[in-house]
């Protein structure tokens, strides 16, 4: 089954989406199964030490916020390339409204995904963090330090 654009309520976890990666490359996110997975756009250090523990982070980039990812694809990787960027990251996506992509509708709809103030992103950075087992265990607010994650990471990991 994969859970894509009209069926994306149906899944039971981010294993059974796809994402297109900065490359152009379709991804099953089947991929991760087994892992601790962030989905964000940021967090080089965090990934840095936990990379070898299990801690997988996938890095979407969106333009909704600001005109903060105005660049393409190439651009997007050269970028992140520049900040010592060593995990996965996607081809820029929306996260909110009709064409949001069906991984991020999904992830905002899980219990433990919603955000305070309805679902909606509300700025880049927001944060999920998913099991083992593909389901969204916690959403952190753009304002959230990331290293407030590392505390909520060892009973994960």
């Amino acid at each position: 089954m994969c859970a894509q654009a009209d069926d994306w309520r149906s899944a039971k976890s981010v294993y059974e989406f796809h994402a297109r990666d900065i490359d152009g490359r379709d991804v099953s996110l089947e991929k991760y199964r087994g892992y601790v997975c962030i989905i964000t756009n940021v967090l080089v250090d965090m990934y840095a030490r936990y990379a070898e523990r299990g801690l997988r982070i996938l890095g979407f980039p969106c333009n909704q916020f600001g005109n903060q990812e105005p660049g393409d694809e190439s651009q997007i990787k050269q970028f992140a390339a520049s900040y010592g960027v060593k995990f996965d990251m996607f081809s820029k996506i929306e996260v909110n409204g009709n064409n949001a992509h069906p991984l991020w509708k999904w992830m905002k709809d899980q219990p433990k995904g919603r955000g305070i103030l309805g679902n909606a992103i509300k700025w880049n950075f927001t944060k999920f963090l998913i099991n083992k087992e593909g389901q969204v265990v916690k959403r952190y607010s753009p304002m959230d330090d990331p290293y407030v994650i590392e505390k909520d990471l060892p009973a994960f990991l």
